[in-house]
């Protein structure tokens, strides 16, 4: 059985942090988050969250893995690349306008 943090190892045995320590975030003006920190989300990805309920249907989820264990889940490679080509042309788009 090991003991300890593998991570700290690999860095050069970093020794844990106690109480009091130096968290390392900087500060500034806008409550504690500096300026390279900060996230801007696309139109598409805001989309999303704004559309996402939060919810998933579990008996899907268990038919999809049933039909993926059975070896009878049937992927269709045509819509893959569909939808792949078509995320690239909405990306390529949202940069150049």
């Amino acid at each position: 059985m090991k003991i300890g943090n593998p991570l700290d190892k690999a860095v050069g045995g970093v020794s844990p942090r106690t109480e009091g320590a130096s968290t390392g975030k900087t500060s500034s003006s806008s409550g504690g988050v500096s300026e390279s920190s900060k996230v801007t989300l696309s139109t598409v990805a805001s989309g999303l969250i704004s559309a996402a309920d939060g919810t998933f249907d579990a008996d899907k989820v268990s038919s999809v893995k049933e039909s993926i264990d059975n070896g009878t889940y049937k992927i269709n490679p045509e819509v893959i690349a569909d939808k792949l080509i078509g995320n690239a042309k909405e990306l390529l788009q949202g940069k150049q306008g």
